[in-house]
């Protein structure tokens, strides 16, 4: 199977502008993202699709291959444009959200595994067990629920499994070593290349508009979603506090 990683990339950002070229650390955002997706090992090429002629300079600039696209509503429609352009079409596409840098290459390898291994499936996205309790209530952190053989059931801003007969703080210190009851969905994506056109096709779905959670389209629309559990999370940055954040650790694990 022939597998490739695409990020998508724009300039514009409502609450950190220009995010993916900030580089206080001496990197842009997005060569750190994309040097983060060269160190897997089930990608065969990675890509950087974008519509920003500066977005599209910074990467040519270190090495790094790029797609330019069109402008559009989300990173799923953006790399749908980009798999169409490269020269070999693959067979598993891969969606690394340009500012997760600190994505592990063991959630994307187990994504790519999770589609090898489970043929029924359309798309695979990882997740972990979540304890942190302060998480669980907020709603900017999707959970999701699974069947006994890893296949998503639902993803939710909600608390799903709610807890009916003990509070979650009690249900945490009960543990005991056991894993958490509660999955934390984290937003990336393996699909097969006919599944991806697919998905982009369809209209916006009742429960994504609700929940505004993209994969929810496909759940609606009958596609089998795989959940490949890893051990932990990567940080999304969206905020000034969260680049702050970023680049106190990347320099931390430079001493």
């Amino acid at each position: 199977m022939h597998v490739v990683g695409l990020i998508p990339a724009r300039l514009s950002s409502t609450r950190l502008p220009e995010k993916m070229l900030l580089a206080e650390t001496g990197k842009t955002l997005i060569q750190h993202t994309w040097e983060a997706a060269r160190a897997t090992k089930s990608l065969d090429e990675v890509y950087v699709a974008t519509d920003s002629e500066r977005i599209e300079f910074a990467c040519r600039a270190v090495g790094a291959s790029v797609i330019m696209t069109g402008e559009h509503p989300s990173g799923t429609d953006r790399i749908a444009e980009a798999m169409l352009k490269l020269p070999r079409q693959p067979d598993i596409v891969v969606n690394i959200q340009g500012d997760e840098p600190e994505m592990a290459a063991e959630s994307v390898d187990a994504m790519v595994k999770a589609l090898k291994e489970h043929p029924e499936a359309s798309i695979a996205t990882p997740a972990c067990p979540l304890y942190d309790v302060a998480k669980l209530k907020d709603p900017s952190a999707v959970k999701v629920t699974v069947t006994s053989s890893g296949r998503a059931l639902y993803f939710s801003r909600s608390l799903i499994p709610h807890s009916r007969d003990m509070p979650i703080e009690d249900v945490m210190e009960k543990l005991d070593g056991q894993p958490s009851p509660w999955l934390l969905h984290m937003g990336a994506y393996a699909y097969r290349r006919e599944d991806l056109l697919r998905i982009t096709k369809l209209p916006p779905s009742k429960l994504e508009q609700m929940e505004r959670l993209e994969q929810l389209r496909a759940l609606e629309a009958g596609m089998i979603i795989q959940i490949a559990t890893v051990s932990g999370h990567s940080f999304g940055i969206d905020t000034p506090s969260d680049y702050a954040a970023f680049v106190a650790r990347y320099r931390s694990s430079q001493k």
